[in-house]
């Protein structure tokens, strides 16, 4: 009797697969899911789901892959080759997290560093590249899917975990399409405007075709994780000479004696700042977030987009608070 109950379970789910497959569809302009949870009617319907998922992934990897290769073999010498690719680009998490004693730890969200695929540090072996090693994230255009706006409401603060969330069912939190978001309570502060910015290296482990970005460059850069970006070794940002920002909160100035030289010391944690961009650190366990406001590069001063600051000795300064510009409107 087990063995004819064991027969009929491997016969059903051999049917399962097979309507699985003949219900598969998959196109080229085939766009992957949205990282929103999905709604779940059935265990058939989240298998069919889970199903098309993977394939959607398989042909973008394919994809990303072949594009790669045919960067590789155009590349005018074996050098070029490896200074840049093409990846698929997921938020980094505290998996990611150096250990105790490293530079890094506890500053993956509060800082520029990603984590890259190997082929990476082969370029700067090669190349004798030097420090600080800088690689600038852009946006590509018909590869990159439309600019994507996060919204405090809809995602949860990595700080945060909702009662939902604690009482939904295992097969539901392994979904790869959940994921917490890191973001200031003003959501209207990172429309996701930038084409690219430049970022440093965390680690040189992420898969091949992938590479792992802080929360705050998904948002500045309009990314869904799974999005598409290039990203390529740097050698010509200028080293900057002073930098200017906005606090989002004016309880900067009112909980740090000395807001000036702390805001100095965490920049020790970006290799390089992009004007636009919204950045954050950590003090006395509250999280303050920042707007770049503006640039400028040593020894003349001149205003740009991105400078270098690891290594350089570049002066802050503070504009009024976005919440202190709000009252004043009020006021009026």
């Amino acid at each position: 009797m087990p063995k004819i109950i064991s027969l009929f379970a491997i016969s059903i789910c051999f049917c399962l697969v097979a309507n699985l497959v003949s219900s598969s569809r998959l196109d080229s302009s085939t766009s992957l899911p949205s990282f929103s949870k999905p709604k779940l009617s059935s265990p058939l319907s989240w298998l069919q789901n889970r199903w098309k998922q993977s394939c959607d992934l398989a042909e973008l990897e394919q994809k990303v892959e072949d594009y790669n290769a045919a960067w590789v073999a155009s590349a005018e010498t074996a050098n070029e080759g490896l200074t840049r690719r093409r990846l698929i680009c997921l938020p980094l998490n505290e998996r990611f997290n150096p250990p105790m004693g490293a530079f890094s730890h506890d500053h993956v969200q509060t800082g520029d560093k990603i984590s890259a695929p190997s082929v990476f540090w082969q370029a700067i072996d090669k190349t004798k590249a030097e420090v600080p090693w800088l690689m600038r994230v852009e946006r590509v255009t018909g590869w990159t899917g439309e600019r994507f706006s996060y919204e405090k409401e809809d995602y949860n603060d990595t700080d945060e975990s909702s009662d939902d969330e604690e009482e939904d069912s295992d097969v539901e939190k392994d979904s790869d399409s959940k994921f917490d978001v890191d973001i200031p309570k003003d959501a209207s502060c990172h429309p996701g405007t930038l084409d690219s910015l430049v970022a440093g290296p965390l680690d040189f482990r992420a898969p091949q075709n992938y590479c792992f970005l802080p929360w705050w460059m998904m948002r500045a850069l309009g990314l869904q994780p799974r999005d598409i970006v290039d990203v390529s070794l740097v050698t010509t940002i200028p080293p900057g000479s002073a930098a200017r920002f906005r606090p989002h909160s004016s309880d900067f100035s009112k909980d740090i004696s000395n807001p000036q030289a702390v805001m100095e010391t965490e920049l020790k944690h970006y290799s390089s700042l992009t004007k636009g961009t919204v950045i954050a650190f950590d003090y006395n366990k509250k999280r303050y977030w920042f707007d770049v406001v503006d640039l400028r590069s040593a020894p003349h001063g001149e205003k740009r987009d991105i400078i270098k600051v690891q290594d350089c000795d570049v002066a802050t300064d503070f504009l009024p608070a976005k919440d202190t510009l709000k009252k004043r409107r009020t006021r009026k």
